[in-house]
């Protein structure tokens, strides 16, 4: 019974694996075979993946060093990295990174809803500067049902620390926080994102031009990334309904 239930397993996992295009490791397939209701331990997934060839990408630590901006007086720290949000639209964090293309550097924006982990904005451009920061945020505010109470975080780059940019929070009522000078880990969540991003998509690839990146960046954020997390939302959700449920007694 344990070795066709293993084999059945095993079947799930390298279908789940293929369909991440090989990206996922033992304890990412771990946590998404725990969304469709699969109780097998991590040890017990690691151990079929080993046995049949399958491998995750392992992530590349690499140290470098941005300038930053002077943070505005009124400016402070609002999450001071608590990274857990109760609902939706609450605490969004946002930042930048660069991908390599034969036709030079692609810079990409992206804000994070630290509820679902979803990007609920991007834009990418060949130009970093803060009219690649304020598209990304607009479109994060298009999805923003009302201007409820929502805390925004970034770091202290001179595209966040910008007029334009500060003002643009301030006219859409939403809460400017900013990291201290030389604390990556004050924006972690967004840095985790562009580390995946990075690990599972863009290292895996050679772009000759600015267009066939954007096309797998985009590809990746709402045909890989957004649904995966919006299933991992709905498996909590319902999850949470269950434990709420009052007990139904039979006489």
């Amino acid at each position: 019974r344990r070795s066709r239930d293993n084999a059945r397993l095993l079947d799930k996992i390298r279908e789940r694996h293929a369909d991440s295009d090989g990206v996922l490791g033992a304890p990412r397939m771990h946590e998404t075979l725990g969304y469709e209701g699969e109780t097998a331990s991590l040890n017990r997934v690691a151990r079929l993946m080993a046995s049949a060839g399958l491998f995750g990408i392992p992530q590349k630590r690499r140290w470098r060093r941005k300038p930053s901006g002077v943070r505005p007086t009124f400016v402070r720290n609002h999450l001071e990295r608590d990274f857990a949000a109760q609902e939706p639209n609450t605490k969004w964090v946002v930042d930048i990174t660069f991908i390599k293309t034969g036709e030079g550097w692609l810079y990409l924006c992206g804000v994070l809803d630290l509820y679902s982990d979803k990007v609920v904005g991007w834009s990418m451009s060949s130009v970093q500067d803060r009219h690649l920061v304020l598209k990304a945020v607009m479109m994060a505010c298009w999805q923003r049902p009302d201007r409820s109470p929502l805390i925004l975080h970034s770091d202290r780059g001179t595209q966040f620390t910008s007029a334009d940019y500060q003002q643009f929070l301030k006219d859409h009522q939403i809460v400017s926080s900013m990291s201290a000078v030389g604390h990556c880990g004050d924006n972690a969540a967004m840095e985790g994102f562009f580390g995946l991003l990075k690990r599972e998509r863009v290292n895996r690839r050679q772009y000759l031009t600015l267009a066939e990146a954007r096309a797998d960046v985009f590809d990746y954020i709402e045909r890989f990334h957004n649904p995966r997390m919006q299933r991992r939302l709905d498996a909590q959700e319902q999850a949470f309904i269950l434990l709420t449920q009052p007990s139904v007694k039979t006489g």
